[in-house]
This record gives structure tokens, sequence and C-alpha cells, in this order.
């Protein structure tokens, strides 16, 4: 695996993106996967993912991974903008990393998960890049908060504040069937994010229309659902295998 580090999509400290690929690269520009890591949404730093990009390049993905700015340098809508410009950056340049720009697929944990899907089902966040969530070639959420009202923590109702437009935050009220094929993968020992958010959020999509895979892990729990990319922890791979799976059926 190869890196490119510390590439700017923007000009402030967190707006920098890392591009891993695999050593060995053939003629064809190769699908790409955009991963945001959680943190709830005020921690969090691209250098701790360094194994998701291993998963990922060790099955023939050009992986990008994103620092964002956090709560209380930004609040939410604020918290949209930079993955909006990070996805808009490798759209316009990762053909020149060897990435196929019309195979960019998303995917986050937790928080990341929440901010990935969101540009898949909000289209206004993504338009004020130049880009519709159709440039999406999918999006996979791995424990994604997306239906998590009433907020009840002081510190949620800061970063989502004012209360009278906490709805706004919510995936899954941007449900309309139009969305970027989807895949919400769940444990059901998660009591961080509870796994009524993809199963809400399955539901919603489906109603509508829309293209949603739900997969739930008996017995995973919050940090199980990223952790079990990790080489040492993989057990029978069954989360990263369902995850290319999934790709590879779309074109990835």
């Amino acid at each position: 695996m190869a890196v490119v580090p510390d590439i700017p999509f923007g000009g402030l400290p967190r707006q920098k993106l890392d591009i891993y690929r695999p050593r060995l690269l053939s003629g064809n520009l190769l699908p790409v996967v955009v991963f945001f890591y959680g943190g709830s949404w005020d921690s969090g730093s691209k250098n701790d993912y360094l194994f998701v990009a291993e998963a990922l390049t060790a099955q023939g993905y050009l992986t990008v991974i994103a620092d964002y700015r956090l709560y209380p340098e930004v609040k939410f809508p604020q918290l949209m903008q930079d993955p909006a410009l990070a996805f808009q950056w490798v759209k316009e340049h990762i053909a020149h990393y060897h990435g196929d720009p019309q195979r960019v697929f998303m995917m986050g944990h937790s928080a990341g998960a929440h901010l990935a899907v969101m540009l898949s089902l909000n289209a206004e966040y993504l338009a004020a890049v130049g880009l519709q969530p159709d440039a999406i070639a999918g999006t996979i959420g791995l424990a994604g908060a997306y239906d998590f009202l009433p907020l009840t923590s002081n510190r949620l109702k800061a970063i989502f504040a004012p209360a009278e437009q906490e709805w706004i935050s919510q995936p899954i009220h941007f449900a309309n069937g139009h969305n970027p094929p989807l895949l919400l993968l769940t444990g059901t020992a998660d009591d961080t994010v509870w796994p009524r958010n993809s199963i809400n959020l399955a539901h919603a999509v489906e109603t509508k229309g829309g293209q949603v895979q739900l997969i739930t892990y008996q017995g995973y729990d919050h940090v199980d659902m990223i952790a079990k990319l990790a080489r040492p922890l993989r057990g029978n791979q069954r989360l990263l295998q369902d995850v290319v799976n999934w790709l590879r059926m779309r074109g990835g």
C-alpha cells in the first residue's frame, strides 16, 4: 500500500485528506472509497484509520480518508461543508491518482456515517459545491446516527441547535427515494448509536422506493462495527466481506 498524505481540499488546517492505493496498479482506474471517521462530531483524526485503508486497498480500492472541522469550531449544518468539499475534490482530482471519478463511493462510521449518508440524502450540501447526490456511486454507513431525536445531552443540543431546527440534522427526514444506493450496517449490541437508527432509515428509504440494504450483526457493539475491519479483529471477516460484496455488485 502506498500513501499520498495531507493533500489540502481547502485552505484550513483540518481540510486535508490522505490517499491510499494498492502498490500494484493495473492499467484500469480503480474504484474509490471516501471514508469519514466517527468521534461524536467533536473528535477524531484521519491518522487513526490506517487500518481501514489497509482493509480496502487489499481488496483493490483506492481509499481516501479525510479530516474535517469539528465542534466547537463548527456546528451543524456547517459540519457538512468539509465532507462536501472533500468529495468534490475527489471527483475532480482522483483520476490523477489512478482513481475512477465515475466510481466514487462514500463510507463512514458513527458520526462519519451520519455525514456520508446526509450528503447522500439531502442534495443541498453537494449542490453547494456544484454536485448532486447521483455523483455518489453508493454509500456505506457503519453504525450511523440517522434518527436520533430527541437530543438528550447538552453537547448534542449545542452541536445541533437551535431546537426548532433539530429535525434538519436527521438524515431520515430526507429519505425521498432518489438516493444513491445505501448499505446500512448495525450491531445488535450497540448501545452508543442504537440499531433503530439504521433500521428506521432503511424502512424509510425502502418505503419511498429508494435503494437500500440493511445488514445486522448479532452481538456486535459500536466499536466492533469499525474495529472488525482491522486485520487482528476481523474474525470470520464477515463485515469486510459484506462491504466488498456490496461494492462489487455496484461496479466497485
